[in-house]
């Protein structure tokens, strides 16, 4: 009994691997070059990619239950159905998918309608799985911190409707444990989804005051304006298309936010069995971090 992981050595791949190791899970990792991928002891690296549907054959050999994370790229929707239809092909059963949360409702954002068409894709092919629906990755603001620091301004466009923001060592926790539940179930369990979000659901003008109390200084909100967000983006070499689908998400965060569904918060707490990390202490952390 195998389980194979894509998207091994990312953010949060990374963590889905350490975790199902804890566990004694039986870890197959695809990654690019093996040769460079740092994974723990134990865990068998495998070289494919998903569009080489020769190396996915072999690499699909043997598996019995697939986690399947793709990385935001515009072939992300061709990359998932090829991986797909290659599971089914090689009697694969169970599956874990990460989505997004409110990929239904996001409809005009690339990558939020991508993962929506890949949901419904798993379930009209008669898929055994779990879709896992996370919100935005506090972990993402890993990347402004410095901005915060240096200029007193939380620069993230996210508007005052609330993100409930997940870590993504959570994430990976949450993602490994459901592995293992189908992987160990006596037959296929039935097709599921699951919001994963953090303890609370923040505002823009919230994070600010939360990176003020964590630094000891005034931080302001940056404000909405996601025309600006993009050019950003832009200016440090992101690809257009990546800010554009990047700024489209944002105005979606300023007109539905990411707000949980009655009773998310406390069913991940009870997966967990501990609470799920605030972005207080991811904050209190970034800042230590030089």
């Amino acid at each position: 009994m195998t389980i194979l992981v894509t998207g091994a050595t990312g953010t949060v791949g990374s963590h889905v691997v350490e975790h199902l190791i804890k566990r004694g899970a039986d870890v197959r990792a695809l990654v690019r070059d093996p040769s460079k991928a740092k994974l723990p002891a134990g865990v068998t690296a495998v070289q494919g990619d998903l569009l080489d549907v020769d190396a996915m054959r072999n690499v699909l050999s043997g598996v019995s239950t697939l986690f399947l994370l793709n990385a935001v790229v515009p072939d992300e929707v061709t990359q998932a159905l090829i991986a797909l239809n290659l599971a089914r092909e090689a009697g694969i059963e169970r599956i874990v998918y990460l989505s997004v949360i409110h990929s239904d409702l996001y409809v005009n954002v690339p990558h939020f309608a991508g993962k929506f068409g890949v949901e419904r894709m798993i379930e009209a092919m008669g898929f055994n799985a779990t879709v896992l629906r996370p919100a935005y990755f506090m972990n993402n603001d890993f990347m402004v911190k410095d901005v915060v620091r240096d200029y007193g301004i939380y620069p993230m466009p996210i508007g005052a409707k609330g993100l409930a923001m997940i870590d993504a060592a959570d994430l990976g926790e949450i993602a490994a444990l459901e592995l293992i539940r189908r992987e160990q179930a006596e037959t296929p369990l039935p097709f599921d989804r699951i919001n994963l979000v953090g303890p609370e659901t923040l505002t823009g003008s919230d994070v600010a005051a939360i990176w003020s109390d964590v630094l000891g200084r005034q931080i302001n909100y940056g404000g909405d304006d996601t025309a600006a967000f993009e050019q950003n983006l832009r200016q440090k070499h992101v690809p257009g298309w990546m800010a554009f689908d990047m700024r489209l998400m944002c105005e979606r965060f300023l007109s539905v936010g990411m707000v949980p569904d009655a009773g998310d918060v406390d069913r991940l707490t009870a997966l967990l069995g501990r609470p799920l990390r605030s972005y207080r202490a991811f904050a209190a952390q970034a800042a230590a971090t030089a």
